[in-house]
């Protein structure tokens, strides 16, 4: 069985593409096509799925034509539409010390400061110069600089980022 602690989020599958099979896979992170994987694991009725690669090729950056084996017709495509796509840590080409920052996805954020943890990263916005993690707290979603000189320590085991936070910036994502 796979475990949402050993897969990082990399994409997430559009519509149907033709009438053989094929999907659109929206990506953040082209991972899968840097390094050998014969498969990406995607999120089926919440449980995560080995689905082997047959073919793909890239329509843009950010957009992927993807076959799956076993998928051959447009209504199995179909079937696949929204489907959160992820990739296993064990096949990524990062390594600990230069992660990708789509590999940040799903740890705990806590602040060095005061020792509290704020929340959960669910996304990254990594198309500005500012980079900012989405974290979902207990008050609702908040953005937080991801600048690399206010990380302090990752624990991949832990699966924990400590980030040393500017005193009231939370405050700041709670102000309408």
């Amino acid at each position: 069985m796979i475990r949402e602690e050993e897969v990082f989020k990399i994409g997430r599958i559009g519509k149907p593409h033709g009438i053989k099979g094929e999907v659109t896979l929206h990506i953040d992170d082209d991972v899968f096509d840097r390094v050998e994987a014969e498969y990406l694991i995607l999120e089926v009725d919440g449980i995560l799925v080995p689905f082997y690669i047959e073919e793909y090729r890239f329509r843009t950056d950010e957009t992927v034509l993807m076959k799956f084996d076993g998928i051959d017709t447009q209504e199995q495509a179909r079937e696949l539409t929204h489907c959160d796509v992820y990739f296993p840590y064990s096949l990524a080409d990062d390594d600990d010390e230069n992660p990708s920052w789509s590999r940040l996805t799903g740890m705990s954020l806590v602040d060095s400061n005061t020792q509290l943890s704020i929340g959960k990263i669910t996304s990254i916005d990594d198309t500005t110069a500012n980079i900012l993690f989405t974290v979902d707290t207990a008050d609702g979603e908040v953005l937080v600089p991801a600048a690399e000189e206010l990380i302090e320590d990752i624990d991949w085991e832990g699966r924990t980022i400590r980030i040393a936070l500017p005193e009231g910036l939370l405050s700041l994502n709670n102000e309408k």
